[in-house]
């Protein structure tokens, strides 16, 4: 618990950004980004879930699939301001995504930090692992622990209340610093994970349900490091 009351008290202090936030949304199209949508592939004439309306990102929730970077990311902070559009459900941001559909047919290898209503800020383990100070607190017994269909893939984010009323605009940060993946919902720390797995890969938003609009994706890479006690 030590490590996770500590980070709280490092935002913004235990990373230096050197360089200037970007934006991976251009506001007119999805230049920079592909998607991996399964069942497009089986039927073209289905919609398209991600697209781009009154200048913000959309995805429609279905078919389910993700909107993936072109490019690799290691080292950054990523700003996503997000609300669902009509009913609350599901979604999710991939970091350190690479492998395609290793789970399910359609989730790439990733760390998920989820959008869900009402459990945003969780970890979702997908063919990549991470820990947490308190592991059988937030993920259950250890002999369930797993990174594939069937184990207990979910670490359970920290605090309830961090979201933002329904159509009301969240605000998160990931900080991916080599092993380390924080999240911010709203400037509350939610979830604080270590070891992971993985290092750099691309960005993804989910198709998974629910219609969210994204009006922010940004991300600002971090160029020097400083030690961290845990």
């Amino acid at each position: 618990m030590k490590h996770f009351v500590f980070s709280a008290l490092l935002l913004g202090a235990s990373t230096f950004c050197d360089a200037q936030s970007r934006s991976l949304f251009n506001g007119k199209d999805l230049t920079g980004w592909h998607m991996d949508v399964p069942d497009l592939e089986k039927d073209s004439s289905l919609r398209i879930p991600f697209i781009v309306r009154n200048g913000m990102l959309v995805s429609l929730g279905s078919p389910g699939g993700h909107l993936i970077t072109d490019a690799k990311h290691r080292n950054y902070r990523l700003e996503v301001e997000y609300r669902f559009a009509g009913k609350p459900g599901n979604c999710g941001v991939l970091v350190h995504a690479s492998a395609p559909r290793v789970l399910y047919g359609m989730f790439p290898k990733s760390m998920e930090v989820q959008l869900m209503h009402k459990n945003a800020g969780d970890f979702w383990c997908i063919g990549e692992d991470i820990r947490v100070d308190s592991m059988e607190v937030y993920r259950g017994p250890e002999a369930n622990w797993g990174v594939v269909d069937g184990k207990e893939r979910r670490v359970r984010n920290r605090t309830d209340g961090s979201e933002k009323p329904l159509g009301e605009w969240n605000r998160m940060v990931v900080e991916c610093l080599g092993d380390k993946v924080r999240v911010w919902v709203n400037g509350d720390l939610v979830n604080d994970g270590y070891g992971c797995t993985v290092k750099e890969g691309s960005i993804a938003l989910q198709a998974e349900g629910a219609e969210v609009e994204f009006r922010k994706v940004a991300v600002t890479p971090i160029k020097k490091l400083t030690a961290i006690k845990k």
